[in-house]
């Protein structure tokens, strides 16, 4: 389960996709299936969740991993470009993005 926080040793992904109302609950699926049966079983893999806007034309999916190289090796792998190419022909555009957590409210 995905936690924010500001432990420098987790890796936060913000991966945006840009979606019609009609491929949203498409790609929605495939999103799951992929984090499923490969991403969530990937070395380094802490948790996803998924959100998407009322307009169904935005879905963002959010994971942590314990580390960067962790996530660069589940993204660069086979089985991650096969899921890759099938994200891109449900969606106009996707770009993952790591960030780092700064500052959390309360703090």
């Amino acid at each position: 389960m995905p936690t924010i926080t500001k432990d420098p040793t987790i890796q936060t992904v913000i991966t945006t996709f840009e979606v019609t109302p009609g491929t949203c609950d498409d790609l929605l699926e495939q999103l799951r299936i992929a984090c499923n049966d490969f991403v969530s079983k990937q070395p380094g893999f802490i948790g996803a969740a998924m959100h998407v806007n009322d307009a169904q034309t935005r879905i963002a999916n959010y994971t942590q991993w314990a580390s960067r190289d962790a996530f660069l090796k589940m993204l660069r792998s086979d089985e991650m470009r096969g899921y890759s190419r099938i994200f891109n022909g449900l969606c106009k555009t996707f770009e993952p993005v790591m960030y780092e957590v700064v500052t959390i409210s309360g703090d």
